[in-house]
């Protein structure tokens, strides 16, 4: 991501723990503690929630998205513990490391020098691991639906209590599979919002009771009403 000038972005709750290099310039979010400054190298669990970004002035930053409890095979810890949380990198990785991937990306020319050099920051610290199958079905299978299932039901498909299942997942993806699911039907409902009209009828079918869950819902994901939101989106395409 890179900017000329300054600019505010909203960022919306998504399913994937976030890695962000740092190249030049700063980055603040608004957080439940007021306003903060983003860390060189950071590291951003899920969350509920969106937040407001603000880049600086001629700011760069390499944003390194993993996939659904992909993360877990380069952290050591469960994931879960980064739920909400944006933590600097050398909680993770030695300072000499780091200091080593900074220097190396000084001296990188390109863009595509630099993504070079933080692909394989990364792949070098692979964790030997098996990957949890029965989770990464699971995520399969809420994707799938987008969203809209059954937690019980899904474990109960799994063959696994639903106690053992949610904790696998939060430790693997990061947050509890209702929690995730809640993302997913989000998330689904915004992309597959129509042109114009109504976006009650897709809401009511994806699950909500009434309008007002809808609407409570939704502010809570984006922050504004869904006609503030899409009137934004719409306006600034």
């Amino acid at each position: 991501m890179e900017s000329n000038g300054s600019f505010v972005n909203r960022l919306l709750p998504d399913t994937s723990v976030v890695a962000a290099i740092r190249l030049q310039g700063h980055v603040h979010y608004q957080g439940q503690n007021g306003n903060n400054c983003l860390p060189v190298l950071s590291l951003s669990g899920l969350r509920k929630s969106f937040r407001i970004a603000e880049y600086g002035h001629n700011s760069a930053n390499i944003l390194v998205q993993f996939k659904e409890g992909g993360a877990a095979a380069f952290f050591h810890l469960p994931i879960h513990e980064l739920f909400e949380l944006n933590v600097s990198l050398d909680h993770f990785f030695k300072p000499s490391e780091l200091m080593f991937l900074q220097e190396q990306l000084e001296a990188a020319e390109s863009i595509q020098g630099k993504v070079n050099i933080v692909q394989k920051f990364f792949i070098a610290r692979i964790r030997c691991q098996k990957n949890d199958l029965l989770i990464t079905h699971s995520v399969e299978k809420i994707k799938a639906a987008k969203g809209m299932l059954s937690v019980k039901e899904l474990s109960d498909n799994l063959h696994v209590s639903l106690d053992v299942f949610e904790k696998r997942f939060r430790k693997t993806v990061g947050t509890t599979p209702k929690q995730f699911a809640d993302i997913v039907r989000m998330k689904a409902l915004i992309g597959q919002a129509p042109a114009n009209g109504p976006l009650l009828n897709s809401a009511l079918d994806a699950g909500f009771f009434d309008q007002s869950h809808f609407i409570r819902n939704f502010k809570k994901f984006t922050g504004q009403t869904p006609k503030e939101f899409f009137n934004v989106g719409r306006h600034s395409g």
